[in-house]
């Protein structure tokens, strides 16, 4: 399952609704709730209560550079553990590859705020290398769980550190 913790973008639950559409899954956007931490907190209990093996909390839109927001995420991750004390379990972010040293200073941010657990990088079809990796691993120690090399489902893929590494020197 996966629940639209973005409630304040209007377009937002209408983007992911359209994606777990496409991966047959459950979407979570419970109507007229404007809170994030209450959608994260009924998304987990649903989940829990319901058997789900998988909740993904989207909590897109967030910026490293707005301490209201900052303090919203960290909110989320606490009431997550109200339901289950270990959750989450996993907390990544999803970065730009092509955004270079700006994706490093969020990751920078949300890891402290969160400590994060892996890192997502999208746009790694284009012509850019995502040197963020190479931050990410060295100055950050996360490690790299999916790449995003276009734009279906069957595009997000497992990141190889090997690959990585053979394509830059092609």
């Amino acid at each position: 399952m996966v629940a639209a913790g973005d409630t304040f973008r209007a377009a937002a639950g209408g983007q992911l609704k359209v994606w777990t559409d496409r991966a047959q899954v459950e979407i979570f956007s419970p109507e007229g709730v404007t809170d994030p931490s209450a959608v994260a907190f009924d998304a987990v209990a649903k989940g829990k209560a319901q058997g789900y093996d998988v909740v993904i909390v989207d909590t897109a839109g967030r910026l490293h550079t707005q301490a209201n927001l900052m303090e919203e995420i960290k909110k989320m991750k606490r009431v997550m553990a109200k339901v289950i004390p270990e959750a989450p379990h996993e907390t990544l972010i999803v970065l730009d590859a092509n955004s270079g040293q700006n994706a490093l200073m969020q990751a920078k941010e949300f890891h402290n705020a969160l400590t994060l657990t892996g890192a997502i990088l999208t746009k790694m079809d284009g012509t850019a290398k995502g040197g963020v990796a190479v931050g990410l691993a060295q100055e950050l120690q996360i490690p790299i769980k999916l790449i995003g090399v276009g734009e279906r489902i069957q595009d997000l893929r497992s990141f190889s550190s090997q690959e990585f590494v053979e394509s830059l020197f092609q």
